[in-house]
């Protein structure tokens, strides 16, 4: 039987840099590509709402609040919830995840009221399937006084039970992170989970310090290879040197012989100590360049398996792009010639992701608005119109509004401008016959 996870955690700001790894609009190190599409958004958001970070903002605006919002409160709780990896594992093979998730969104829905969670991510690309759900900490009821401030003489005027207030601490105090513990081990009981030990020191490492980790590992690694590279380098300048010593030591070895043999003829005279101490000399110094050559080529090895390794680890990461890449274009053609029109409709008509994913399941969209043409640098107002994309005679996509492509429609508009304020439609030109 696993163990449950459960992490919160707060968060400063707009919390961007979060957003930017849960929406996945940067791709993370530890992430597969190949099943990233595997990812899910488990909560629509409202209209005009188009990112988590958007989410958070749209819930502080509506929620009533009554003071300013300081510029270091926290806005919003991070909550990452998962389970065991063989565990989790078993879950989704059982094919129960999507069950799973709807018990994790009622279960927080529950205990911190459904309008304060604001976004819920599954991910499946990375090595353990996981939730990130994003709870803003709007609480209802009189701030907590210090407790010198109560045992102070003054009266304080009693502020009504029901304001609304953004307050983490009273969400995050030591009794209730350990009661969202133990309910939340209850809740997935069901799925062969249970509670963590209780006053465990097991700490749960965050995405930032396990990226600081990840990042001072490759410097690390850059720094041991440009080490291995002025190693090789003063292994060649060795070698070198070496090569010159061997040259210059069979120079004194011929003298060396030549000179044993005159001591030899006249030993008796002047003794042999001398040539013997030549000749250990000589043979220290063989040994020397031995070993220096040794050293060299050992070098020369550890430097090569180091390159090559290098060399495995950026042909793996450009593989696995390289197959997510073909996988679209196998199991997606059509997404190639999506991206002109997806890139019309956010630069130039100004569509939020929202509404552009559902157009891109070719479905109808109903919209109201402006929109803007750039062939009359102006913007026409519509109440409702239907918006479609539709594959033309030549293969190619086109964006048609009310059932016409949108240059027609933006055309049409303007007569219907020009008529309006009195501008009489422009005559085609009519050739004179002679």
């Amino acid at each position: 039987m696993g163990f449950v996870v459960l992490h919160m955690e707060k968060a400063h700001g707009s919390d961007s840099g979060t957003t930017a790894h849960i929406e996945r609009f940067i791709i993370p190190k530890n992430a597969d590509p190949t099943r990233t599409h595997l990812n899910r958004r488990l909560i629509d958001y409202p209209d005009g709402v188009k990112d988590r970070s958007a989410a958070i903002q749209r819930r502080l605006e509506e929620a009533g609040l009554t003071r300013k919002i300081g510029s270091n409160q926290v806005r919003a709780i991070r909550i990452n919830v998962s389970g065991t990896h063989e565990d989790m594992k078993r879950i989704e093979e059982e094919g129960r995840l999507d069950e799973w998730c709807a018990d994790n969104l009622k279960y927080f829905a529950d205990t911190f009221g459904k309008e304060n969670i604001v976004a819920a991510h599954l991910h499946r690309d990375e090595e353990t399937p996981h939730i990130h759900v994003t709870l803003v900490p709007i609480v209802k009821g009189e701030r907590k006084r210090r407790k010198r401030e109560e045992q102070t003489k003054k009266r304080y005027r009693k502020k009504p039970t029901d304001t609304v207030r953004l307050c983490a601490d009273d969400i995050m105090t030591r009794l209730k992170l350990k009661s969202y513990q133990d309910t939340y081990a209850e809740a997935m009981a069901k799925y062969g989970l249970q509670r963590g030990i209780d006053g465990s020191k097991a700490r749960h490492k965050s995405t930032q310090q396990y990226y600081r980790d990840i990042q001072k590992l490759s410097d690390d690694l850059k720094a041991e290879v440009v080490d291995l590279q002025q190693q090789k380098e003063t292994a060649r300048e060795e070698l070198r040197r070496a090569k010159k010593e061997i040259q210059t030591e069979k120079l004194k070895g011929a003298a060396t012989v030549a000179a044993a043999n005159i001591a030899e003829s006249v030993g008796s005279l002047f003794g042999s100590n001398k040539v013997k101490t030549l000749e250990r000399e000589n043979t220290a110094l063989q040994n020397r360049i031995i070993e220096l050559e040794e050293e060299a080529r050992q070098r020369e090895r550890q430097q090569a398996k180091q390159m090559q390794e290098m060399k495995s680890t950026y042909e793996q990461q450009n593989g696995k792009l390289s197959e997510f890449v073909n996988f679209v274009k196998c199991y997606f053609p059509y997404v190639e010639k999506l991206i002109p029109t997806i890139n019309f409709l956010r630069d130039r008509l100004g569509f939020d992701d929202g509404i552009i994913r559902r157009l891109c399941t070719f479905k109808d969209v109903a919209i109201k608005g402006k929109l803007y043409s750039s062939e009359f640098n102006q913007s026409f107002e519509t109440k409702r119109s239907i918006c479609a994309i539709k594959e033309n005679e030549n293969g190619k996509f086109d964006f048609n509004i009310d059932g016409v492509p949108h240059v027609s429609w933006f055309r049409k508009k303007m007569s219907e401008f020009r008529e309006a304020i009195g501008i009489p439609k422009p005559r085609q030109n009519r050739s004179i016959k002679l």
